[in-house]
């Protein structure tokens, strides 16, 4: 599936889902219309990791969506996902490339407009900046950037740059005059009541955003 398919980028941490089993919420979400979703549970062992991502993959294959295992061009080779999102202190996207080759996608997360022009050169076929707005899923990555390292990015690259940290289905429309091509997201699905409407909700705002 290539990067331009989605616009909504759930990322998983089963921390936040009020106790409720991740697998069954994915679901929801992808029903919903979900279309990509990044396995991130970096606490997870690499046996643990390696059967709730079958899991997921059987449930996006199910719905024509796409499935990034976070850090684990191993595991997506194996398992054959779709893709591997790559942290900022990860290997470099190069290498990820290589691996995975053309017609997997490799994604990057980015704390500035610089981090996304070298994931760009280096082969990124999308990247997530953040976090935009104070958020307590992102507190280990320092204060909210804001919207300014949007809009340098959109200037400076033409891949694919998504938003994170903070992002409500009222903020779309900010961070897409801004630059953003899309969002991601953690709590805004996983924390909601009814993952289905919320993720409904998110995707009204991005199809109606400037």
């Amino acid at each position: 599936m290539p990067c331009g398919d989605f616009r909504l980028y759930l990322v998983t941490d089963r921390r936040q889902t009020a106790g409720r089993p991740l697998a069954p919420l994915i679901q929801e979400a992808l029903v919903a219309g979900l279309q990509a979703v990044q396995l991130r549970e970096r606490d997870l062992g690499t046996r643990a990791l390696l059967r709730l991502a079958g899991e997921l993959l059987h449930l996006t294959r199910g719905r024509n969506a796409a499935l990034l295992i976070n850090d684990r061009a191993d595991m997506v080779m194996g398992l054959g996902a779709d893709g591997v999102h790559l942290r900022a202190d990860s290997v470099p996207v190069s290498v990820a490339r290589r691996i995975l080759g053309a017609e997997r996608l490799v994604g990057a997360s980015a704390h500035s407009a610089d981090d996304v022009v070298r994931a760009e050169s280096e082969g990124a076929d999308f990247v997530v900046l953040g976090p935009i707005y104070p958020t307590t899923s992102k507190l280990a990555y320092g204060a909210p950037i804001g919207v300014g390292p949007l809009e340098d990015a959109a200037r400076r690259c033409r891949i694919p740059v998504f938003a994170i940290g903070g992002i409500s289905a009222e903020r779309v429309a900010e961070v897409t005059r801004a630059g953003a091509f899309g969002v991601a997201v953690i709590s805004s699905i996983l924390t909601a009541p009814h993952v289905g409407q919320a993720t409904q909700h998110l995707l009204s705002a991005l199809a109606h955003a400037p």
